[in-house]
């Protein structure tokens, strides 16, 4: 099947898989103005529709740390356990009626506790509302799994915290770990004791990377910390010359590390500057394990059907390309092989055959 022939419907159908996704940045519109009336928050607008509209506007600055301060007022919502359960909930119910199948949803408790909840009360109440997504899913025949990514904020001093989090509730839904925030100036190494402390607790780690910052931010990410994804690394790109890779390049495609890429969000960012030469595509070429990813489907417009589809349009994606960055995604999951291998053969190729 040629990318022409690729429709709306088709990939509405194929099944997804997202590794890079924030819980902060994916609220629906209608909750964020329910929840700011209960909580006494003043909004931009309290028209759903005209929220979502402004949420995709202010995003559109071209600059990372704008871009992020959009966040003011879905976390302003996220304090209390009713709006991080509510919040947690949609999230799930949201993925499956894309059709995504399996998530990593990734989120900050440290910003969630505003209202005076304990860090890790804003986890349990987080998992218990992804739980009830989940189950509310499987019963509609939709069945989704998500996995919890903890973040540390790079710009804060409780990285640390987070870690521990993340090693204290890996037997409770959390399959792994992240730092977030602004890029430059910030570098991963900064938070080197918290990546230590996982790697002695085996607990897996993906490093916002190469997306504000370039190819220093991504070797430390990788070489000094040891992430085994990178979030973004679109900056890759800045170690490939005519096609020849660099030593750092040659590094995370031969090593078969995933690329967390999400074209819209870094067209908002100023990372990329179209979808038709977003560096998803070279490097896919090129046999990098690149993955495709929303970020914040909220705060970017967007859901991964739309990612697909913009790729397909604009960079002349395929099928079978929708399915390599797909099974991309499970093969670096965080969760153990055997799962992540049943996922691809019960899930993934079945779906795509039938696309096909």
């Amino acid at each position: 099947m040629t990318a022409t022939r690729v429709d709306a419907d088709v990939i509405r159908r194929l099944p997804k898989a997202v590794l890079h996704d924030h819980l902060d940045g994916g609220l629906r519109p209608g909750t964020v103005v329910e929840l700011a009336e209960a909580v006494g928050h003043t909004l931009p607008t309290t028209d759903p529709d005209e929220l979502a509209a402004w949420y995709y506007e202010a995003a559109n600055s071209g600059d990372l740390v704008r871009y992020i301060a959009t966040f003011e007022h879905t976390l302003a919502v996220m304090q209390t356990r009713e709006g991080l359960l509510r919040t947690a909930e949609e999230y799930v119910l949201d993925l499956a009626a894309d059709g995504v199948f399996y998530g990593e949803v990734r989120y900050a408790p440290e910003l969630n506790t505003a209202g005076g909840l304990a860090l890790s009360e804003v986890v349990e109440t987080v998992q218990e509302g992804l739980a009830s997504g989940m189950a509310k899913a499987a019963a509609a025949g939709t069945p989704v799994r998500v996995g919890t990514l903890l973040c540390g904020m790079r710009m804060f001093d409780r990285v640390r915290e987070a870690a521990d989090l993340a090693v204290a509730f890996r037997d409770a839904g959390v399959v792994g770990f992240d730092i977030a925030g602004a890029e430059d100036g910030f570098p991963p190494a900064d938070h080197l004791d918290a990546f230590e402390h996982l790697r002695r607790e085996s607990v897996p780690f993906t490093i916002h990377a190469g997306e504000a910052h370039g190819l220093p931010s991504i070797h430390q990410a990788l070489q000094v910390c040891g992430a085994q994804r990178i979030g973004h690394g679109v900056r890759i790109t800045d170690d490939i010359v005519d096609g020849k890779l660099g030593r750092l390049a040659g590094w995370v495609r031969d090593r078969r590390i995933a690329l967390e890429m999400c074209p819209t969000s870094n067209l908002q960012t100023g990372a990329a500057t179209s979808i038709a030469e977003h560096p998803i595509t070279a490097l896919k070429d090129l046999g990098f394990r690149v993955t495709l990813n929303t970020d914040n489907r909220l705060v970017s417009g967007t859901t991964m059907t739309r990612e697909m589809s913009l790729l397909v349009r604009e960079a002349g994606w395929s099928v079978e390309d929708l399915r390599t960055v797909t099974v991309n995604a499970l093969k670096s999951a965080f969760i153990p092989f055997d799962e992540r291998k049943a996922l691809i053969e019960d899930v993934v190729l079945p779906g795509y055959e039938a696309a096909l």
